[in-house]
């Protein structure tokens, strides 16, 4: 029985990535994910109480596995600077993922406020894994850089997100350049 439950449930989460990349929030409802799953409508709320409720769990479930492909691509950089690189990278590479799109889709929704509080230490966790880069290339101020360095790759995310007229690539290497020479900069008027 609890097997099946936990079967119902991932079910349900795919659901609910499939919907919210393809119609943003306003796609998630109850009904659907009913008509998505085969299950009652009525059976839905037996798993999930609210479409908060979903989105939480989505983000319990997905932003770990989106976060731990961004260590590990960092990780495999040897200077701070190829970390710097490497964040923005990884992150621009997942925006084609559906649990990434998921994850933009509930960030852009109105959520309730224990939603958003997961969602925002979801990110503050992210951004938490370039600090020590940041501070390794000299940064006064390493946790105010890292935010302001994850706006930049925000900002390309949402860019590629909205279909720009720039290929993907173009936006990775320009938000890559800005964000390095960003970093860099902001280094030599700390030490300077």
């Amino acid at each position: 029985m609890a097997e099946h439950r936990s079967m119902q449930r991932a079910a349900l989460l795919d659901a609910a990535r499939s919907l919210l990349s393809e119609g943003g929030t306003e796609a998630l409802t109850f009904p659907a994910l009913a008509e998505r799953t085969g299950l009652a409508r009525s059976s839905v709320y037996e798993y999930f109480r609210s479409r908060a409720a979903v989105v939480e769990e989505l983000c319990e479930v997905d932003f770990p596995v989106w976060a731990a492909e961004v260590s590990s691509a960092m990780e495999r950089a040897q200077a701070p600077e190829g970390k710097v690189e490497a964040y923005v990278r990884q992150q621009l590479a997942l925006v084609g993922d559906r649990r990434h799109r998921a994850v933009v889709a509930i960030s852009a929704s109105e959520l309730d406020a224990g939603a958003r509080e997961k969602i925002r230490a979801a990110h503050g966790g992210l951004v938490a894994m370039i600090v020590e880069a940041l501070a390794e290339m000299g940064h006064a101020q390493p946790r105010m850089a890292a935010m302001l360095l994850q706006g930049v790759v925000d900002a390309a995310v949402r860019r590629i997100e909205l279909g720009a007229a720039e290929e993907p690539s173009v936006i990775t290497e320009a938000a890559v350049s800005m964000a390095l020479r960003g970093v860099q900069a902001d280094v030599g008027r700390v030490q300077g």
